[in-house]
């Protein structure tokens, strides 16, 4: 608030202070009974004028005082109630009021909403792990009885079932990340041979080469969560390379960072689509025209990762190759990096 504007909401007050001067003035004036000289008058109106003006500014420097208290509640992240202005007048003990109120009814709606939400989530983490059992049973009878194209279809789309479910819960644990991660030491090359080895029958079915080097280092990260996002890299480059194709996993180091590349030479992706890949329920060209997609699995490795520190760049050429790009900063590098 500044003095323009609260003049502006004073504006019926100085008009009335106005109107009165004058009757008071006319009176004075034209009463035959006045003994009162003009200059006095003159006099009285530069007074009462002058003393309008330091009321006005005396309450203008209260009520600045209190609204830019209130302006800075925008950015506070405690109790609102404890840190609200005292109050001056009754016009700001109603306004106390009344956030009060909207505060107290802000956090039945939020506590009801945080207790449907865990619910939901609970309900989703117990269906996953349910859901995983019979999924776990029919691999393991498909794994003894893959001996035709016809079973080996069905295991690859149970295998694509399982990494929606995959996807179900790590999107309904993405909001409570900090309740279920342990940053430790994790080796790259490590996880991402225990990933190839998760998706081996892809790799085989498809005759997918695989090229691995300098990956022997270590990062501070979750592995389970990292595990999450490298499989869905992974799944996404198989799902989009062609047989005889062939996925590089290699790195690249420099002084404030180190950056897993995953690169495939399937189909690539559109200029026009690699600034929205990560954008949920995005699919593009790719999605729409080669194999049924979600558009959440991109989406959901941007978001986690970033809650890691880490951050998922993409380089591509349609019809060429696929960069998906890893960057773990240093540890020196942690607190600057965005």
């Amino acid at each position: 608030m500044n003095f323009e504007e609260y003049l502006k909401d004073k504006k019926l007050f100085l008009t009335f202070f106005v109107v009165l001067m004058i009757i008071i003035n006319l009176i004075m004036l034209l009463d035959p009974n006045s003994r009162i000289h003009s200059g006095n008058i003159l006099y009285l109106d530069i007074l009462s004028f002058i003393l309008m003006i330091i009321y006005l500014l005396v309450e203008f420097s209260f009520k600045k005082r209190y609204f830019d208290m209130l302006k800075e509640l925008d950015e506070y992240t405690g109790d609102i109630i404890t840190a609200l202005p005292e109050p001056q007048s009754n016009e700001e003990i109603i306004i106390n009021d009344l956030i009060s109120h909207l505060n107290y009814l802000n956090y039945l709606k939020y506590d009801a909403l945080y207790k449907e939400k865990r619910d939901y989530d609970e309900f989703i983490a117990t269906w996953v792990h349910e859901i995983k059992i019979p999924i776990s049973i029919i691999k393991l009878t498909l794994e003894n009885d893959v001996v035709n194209d016809k079973s080996k279809s069905i295991f690859e789309e149970i295998e694509r079932i399982e990494n929606y479910i995959e996807q179900v819960l790590y999107y309904s644990k993405s909001d409570d990340f900090s309740k279920d991660y342990f940053i430790s030491d994790v080796n790259i090359e490590k996880i991402i041979k225990d990933i190839i080895k998760k998706n081996a029958k892809t790799f085989i079915s498809k005759k997918i080469s695989v090229d691995i080097s300098n990956l022997d280092y270590d990062v501070k990260t979750d592995k389970k969560w990292l595990d999450f996002v490298l499989n869905q890299i992974v799944s996404n480059s198989l799902k989009y390379t062609d047989k005889n194709g062939s996925i590089k996993f290699y790195s690249l180091n420099s002084e404030f960072e180190k950056i897993l590349i995953i690169e495939d030479d399937g189909v690539g992706i559109k200029k026009e689509d690699i600034k929205r890949i990560f954008d949920r329920g995005f699919t593009g060209y790719n999605g729409r025209n080669y194999s049924k997609s979600t558009g959440m699995g991109l989406y959901l490795s941007k978001k986690l990762l970033n809650k890691l520190g880490h951050k998922i760049t993409v380089e591509s050429k349609f019809g060429n190759y696929t960069k998906i790009m890893i960057h773990f900063p240093r540890l020196n590098d942690y607190y600057n990096f965005k």
